[in-house]
């Protein structure tokens, strides 16, 4: 069997493909145990606002299942809101800042990750 150049640039571009669709899985696995560190107790492992802290905490977490709410929610914000708690975004003063503890690129998979949940596209 010959092996022309376009085989060999579609085998490399599948190589390619593979290996992203790797490392996005990587990222995903990775922000799902950072969610499970830092975000369950309030949020929840159901990701709906029902953690183990929200019985008693006078605003209620996120429901970070929610389509709509986390739709119309820019992913600047939801940056922002990890990073800098929920004063940094004019909400809960409950909302911890996870800057220090997490970093930047760690936030990111997480808005990522929140946009899986959520079922809805990065804005």
């Amino acid at each position: 069997m010959k092996f022309s150049l376009n085989h060999l640039y579609a085998l490399v571009a599948l190589g390619i493909a593979v290996c992203s669709m790797d490392a996005a899985r990587a990222d995903e696995a990775h922000a799902v145990k950072l969610y499970n560190t830092y975000c369950v107790q309030c949020h929840g492992v159901n990701r709906d606002g029902n953690g183990i802290n929200s019985a008693n905490m006078a605003v209620k977490p996120r429901d970070h299942t929610d389509t709509k709410a986390m739709g119309d929610t820019p992913d600047e914000t939801l940056f922002k809101a990890i990073k800098g708690g929920g004063l940094a975004v004019s909400k809960s003063v409950l909302m911890p800042k996870w800057e220090g503890v997490l970093n930047d690129d760690e936030i990111k998979e997480l808005v990522a990750y929140l946009r899986v949940v959520s079922k809805t596209t990065a804005k």
